[in-house]
């Protein structure tokens, strides 16, 4: 173990890549799993907890309370990876903080979790089987323009953007490997067979509901990283609530997932009127929230009206539609969206990381 703490003391203060990555706050248990996975399966190395990277690079020493229990999620963690890789972990000191550390051995053999195999990629974390989410050299050019977009925007993300993109990316590679149902001589049409206006809905829903997906796990994060953030007049906890969490960050997670568990659905107004921890970093315009909203809306249609226009459908839209008719979109609207949403994403994520000084990958 003192080899440890000298090796962290030459260390700190190095640029993260491949053997070295620094995180503010105490990962989830499958999010360290993820790591450790990473660096298992590529050149070793070290995972610093209780070091903020700002956006410029800087490093910033905060600490990790010892009331967190790093050592029982590292154990979570470990027990999600098979087989189980070489690993040291412990609190040690730096500059008077109590930090925690984790030596990863490089592995001989494949380290998966859940059955997926990561590695390191300068310091990213990456699925091995050749960045995943790729771009075809077939199919639609802009689809595989906007799968890239989707690529760098993993850089500096949070767990829960990155999530999104992924999702978004596998929703462009369905609709680029069946060019037979959509058409892609004629991207800016709406899209005409029966089996594409189909598989359309679906999609739309997804790439819709996965957004919202983000608001909450965004709001997790911040949870987990500030849990004073979960104060709340109208929140209790019975004492069988605390006595059942074996710990502190037990309690967090628990108390983090009660309360996503009474959102309002279906509305990212009212998520935002409901969470002032994401509305605060005032990153969503006026005009960008009506026009998210209307995508929700046009989800609504999908999912439950087979994309039949109704009255509250044409009161929230701007758009000139019939009521009755089929409400139709085009393989470019569905990009056109994908990137909006992204867009307001990326705001929302590089408000968060700095405001709530979350990791990013």
């Amino acid at each position: 173990m003192t080899n440890i703490i000298s090796e962290v003391k030459e260390l700190i203060g190095k640029e993260e890549g491949v053997r070295l990555e620094y995180k503010a706050v105490l990962p989830p248990s499958k999010n360290i799993a993820q790591l450790i996975s990473a660096f298992a399966n590529t050149e070793g190395g070290f995972i610093i907890l209780g070091i903020f990277k700002d956006p410029q690079g800087k490093l910033e020493i905060n600490g990790l309370s010892e009331d967190f229990r790093a050592t029982t999620i590292i154990h979570k963690a470990l027990d999600l990876l098979n087989p189980k890789p070489q690993v040291e972990y412990q609190y040690t000191s730096h500059e008077s903080k109590k930090i925690y550390v984790i030596k990863v051995e490089r592995s001989s053999i494949p380290i998966l979790l859940e059955g997926r195999k990561f590695i390191r990629i300068g310091g990213e974390v990456r699925p091995s089987e050749l960045v995943e989410n790729a771009p075809s050299k077939k199919g639609y050019h802009r689809i595989q323009d906007v799968v890239s977009e989707l690529e760098i925007q993993k850089s500096d993300a949070t767990y829960s953007k990155v999530e999104l993109a992924n999702h978004y990316q596998s929703i462009l590679k369905i609709i680029n490997g069946l060019e037979t149902l959509f058409d892609f001589e004629h991207t800016c049409d709406p899209i005409s067979s029966k089996e594409g206006k189909i598989l359309a809905r679906v999609l739309f829903s997804s790439f819709v509901d996965s957004f919202e997906v983000y608001l909450s796990d965004l709001l997790y994060e911040i949870f987990l990283a500030k849990p004073e953030t979960l104060k709340s007049k109208s929140q209790t906890v019975t004492l069988k609530e605390v006595l059942s969490c074996s710990d502190m960050q037990e309690f967090i997670e628990y108390l983090a997932k009660k309360k996503l568990g009474k959102l309002q659905r279906g509305s990212v107004k009212a998520f935002l009127d409901e969470n002032d921890q994401i509305s605060n970093l005032k990153a969503i315009s006026s005009d960008e929230l009506l026009q998210i909203e209307e995508m929700f809306q046009a989800r609504h249609l999908f999912t439950h009206k087979n994309g039949v226009i109704d009255e509250k459908f044409i009161q929230n839209t701007s758009k000139n539609l019939v009521l009755g008719e089929e409400y139709q979109i085009s393989v470019d609207e569905i990009c056109d969206q994908i990137l909006y949403l992204t867009a307001v994403m990326n705001k929302l994520d590089k408000a968060a990381i700095v405001k709530y000084k979350l990791d990013a990958t």
